[in-house]
């Protein structure tokens, strides 16, 4: 009896956990169906104003520079 109890607490948590990781679906897609028509445009306007403040770097970026140096160690021949 013990035994099915404690499976019955275990599937039971299960289910709770994995009801959590679903957000609740339906509530989402309403709500973005309804605001996502008049967003776009806007969102898409600041985007370009956006990328046109950034300044142009004046070196190139080096995503790996902090695992390796800069400067390639010549070896002699």
């Amino acid at each position: 009896m013990r035994f099915f109890v404690i499976a019955a607490a275990v599937l039971a948590l299960t289910a709770a956990s994995a009801q959590a990781q679903m957000g609740g679906g339906r509530r989402q897609a309403n709500e973005a169906g309804a605001k996502g028509d008049n967003k776009p445009k806007v969102d898409e306007k600041a985007y370009k104003s956006a990328l046109e403040r950034i300044p142009e770097p004046k070196e190139k970026y080096d995503p790996w520079g902090g695992a390796r140096p800069s400067d390639p160690v010549k070896k002699p021949k």
